[in-house]
């Protein structure tokens, strides 16, 4: 790397399926820059309403040995998707980073087709992401986003032009993120932030572990673990072991990827605290299947080599 970045420490390298950058002084992140801020699952997040970009990660990362890293669109202006990727392609050019990245689309809009094609052109440019309405709880049984055939529209277009699709959406709309993995199964699908498990409960947690394992039964479904903070509480191993583990038993080692999600999870833990005890939890796997998880199936699944 070309950033200046301390020397790693970390025994084996490790690939950040998913990080944001962001200079709100420069550019427009609505949820970064109006007032009254929106709510937020991690609650105040008036710390993170700054600066953030490759030599503020490195400080983060340190002494983990991060080699490379899959950058996730940051709710840049709805209005100008394109413009988030051409400044990311300037940053690649300034500091040799990020290595890939996911783009924002919005797959229900007329201009859809075009914002696509022009994702796609970047060579960087290897999933996007738009997240479908939701609903606000289990108990609202209406369709979600998903179901919707000007979203199913856009989302056919990903396959031809070789794009994944990164979803972020509660776990109870995942009976419709399968139906959609089934419906185009050559279109890989990498669910972000491990199915949101955001209800702690005996019940809660039941529930997304039914929901992430029908949606696993799909091959063209990976899976990101990453997100698992909770507001108002310290990330720790044993408030999130059960999590990691049942989503590494759902999708298989060769189908999970360890992620930060920094800075957004700097509220809930430092980088260090999250991927140490990543490392705990995973300490009994084997070598092969720990450097799968940290690192050789974001390199396969985003093609980063």
């Amino acid at each position: 790397m070309k950033n200046n970045q301390p020397e790693p420490s970390a025994d084996f390298p490790i690939v950040d399926a998913h990080q944001h950058f962001w200079n709100i002084e420069k550019n427009y992140h609505p949820w970064l820059r109006d007032e009254p801020p929106i709510s937020f699952r991690y609650g105040d997040y008036s710390a993170i309403r700054k600066q953030y970009l490759p030599d503020d990660y490195f400080v983060s990362v340190s002494p983990h040995h991060v080699v490379k890293t899959v950058y996730v669109e940051a709710e840049w202006d709805p209005s100008d998707p394109i413009g988030e990727s051409r400044y990311i392609a300037d940053l690649r050019r300034e500091k040799n980073f990020p290595n890939v990245t996911v783009a924002q689309a919005w797959l229900d809009r007329d201009d859809c087709a075009s914002v696509l094609e022009q994702q796609a052109a970047f060579d960087f440019v290897r999933s996007v992401r738009h997240k479908p309405r939701a609903n606000s709880s289990p108990n609202d049984a209406a369709p979600g986003g998903m179901s919707d055939a000007k979203w199913r529209t856009g989302f056919a277009r990903l396959a031809p032009l070789g794009l994944h699709f990164d979803l972020q959406t509660p776990w109870w709309h995942l009976a419709d993120a399968t139906l959609l993995a089934c419906d185009f199964p050559d279109t890989t699908i990498i669910l972000n932030h491990t199915g949101l498990p955001s209800d702690r409960s005996a019940e809660g947690l039941a529930n997304w572990q039914r929901a992430i394992k029908k949606l696993a039964s799909c091959p063209n479904v990976m899976i990101k673990i990453s997100g698992l903070g909770q507001e108002g509480q310290t990330w720790t191993v044993d408030a999130n072991r059960a999590i990691v583990l049942a989503a590494i038993e759902a999708f298989g080692p060769a189908r999970a990827m360890f992620a930060s999600n920094f800075p957004v999870d700097s509220l809930c833990a430092s980088f260090d605290t999250i991927f140490t005890g990543f490392r705990t939890i995973v300490s009994d796997f084997s070598a092969s299947e720990k450097r799968a998880l940290f690192h050789d199936n974001a390199i396969r699944i985003y093609n980063m080599e």
